[in-house]
């Protein structure tokens, strides 16, 4: 495994993060799960990803379960705040209240005193910025929590929030986590220029767009059983990228990397990894195998040949648009 500091913290992540958004406590059993959880402690993974909304809440149980007897100190642990987690007005968002409840109940799923990373799940425009850096100042204070970044915001809400920080003597934030893919390049314009500047790390999501850069799902083919596209729980999340307009570059994708001696997969995520301002990038797994395949990316060195090739052949189906912040296929 390879190691790195989360942007210019003193914190240090493994480059490889394991998630569990829509898996953990939907896709898989829990022994499935806690299988795959071995498996990436085994494979030198210590930066666990999850969410208080995935599954409403199963999610970091099942993580928290899966971690328990580990020493604490050897892992990072991440999970977020924003989505609905009940029926009530101030069960959502980012105000004070939220964010103390919803950090507290997040602490009692996942077994431990403190997070290491506090994310801001998406942008609230419904509460002052102000109130919830103070928030999250209050929580790295106390120790429940001991760094705070963001999730899907866009440059210039990054910027706001470091202002703020800078202003009020509020602990700044230190990660971004984006979707970021061959396909979804959206960041590169604005975020990443912004966050080398700041010292803001990424932590990306979907580096493998659902998978499909696995070059498993093929044009004019049902998906195959058992995938993300025929899981109930994850379907609707990639139905927009199984086109053949999408699926038939990917399979020319996946030629090149196999004609290179690599799976489409480890390439894919070397290309994620090979970005600096990448501090991880989130893997998540439904068997144990797909994290030995996933970690074969940090043995790829990319020829520049075999880049400028696959980027062409890509270069049709890829999104640059800063504008967008999110993908119409996908919401993590």
């Amino acid at each position: 495994m390879e190691y790195r500091h989360l942007g210019r913290s003193g914190l240090v992540v493994s480059a490889l993060a394991y998630g569990n958004w829509i898996t953990h406590g939907g896709q898989v059993e829990e022994d499935a799960a806690q299988a795959c959880v071995r498996k990436a402690l085994d494979l030198g993974i210590t930066t666990f990803d999850t969410a208080d909304v995935y599954a409403q809440g199963r999610a970091e149980q099942v993580l928290g379960r899966a971690l328990s007897g580990q020493r604490r100190e050897s892992l990072e642990i991440f999970t977020k705040v924003y989505w609905p987690t009940g029926p009530g007005p101030n069960d959502r968002g980012l105000a004070r209240k939220h964010i103390m409840e919803s950090v507290h109940a997040s602490l009692r799923h996942l077994q431990t005193d403190y997070v290491d990373l506090y994310q801001a799940h998406r942008y609230d425009f419904e509460t002052p910025l102000e109130e919830t850096m103070r928030a999250f100042d209050d929580l790295v204070r106390q120790g429940k929590v001991l760094y705070v970044g963001v999730s899907e915001w866009t440059a210039e809400q990054i910027e706001s929030a470091l202002q703020i920080a800078d202003d009020m003597g509020f602990d700044r934030l230190v990660s971004n986590q984006p979707e970021y893919s061959l396909l979804w390049r959206v960041i590169e314009a604005e975020i990443v220029p912004l966050c080398e500047r700041e010292g803001i790390g990424q932590i990306v999501w979907s580096p493998l767009a659902q998978g499909v850069l696995t070059g498993k799902y093929r044009p004019g083919e049902p998906p195959p059983a058992g995938s993300r596209a025929t899981s109930a729980n994850g379907s609707n999340f990639i139905a927009d990228l199984l086109t053949d307009e999408v699926l038939e570059p990917v399979q020319e994708f996946a030629a090149l990397a196999r004609a290179a001696g690599h799976t489409p997969a480890a390439v894919a995520l070397a290309w994620v990894l090979s970005n600096p301002n990448v501090s991880a990038a989130i893997v998540g797994a439904t068997r144990p195998e797909q994290l030995e395949e996933n970690v074969k990316a940090l043995d790829v060195d990319l020829e520049p040949e075999l880049v400028r090739a696959m980027e062409q052949v890509l270069e049709p189906i890829v999104r640059r648009d800063p504008a967008l912040t999110e993908s119409p296929a996908t919401r993590a």
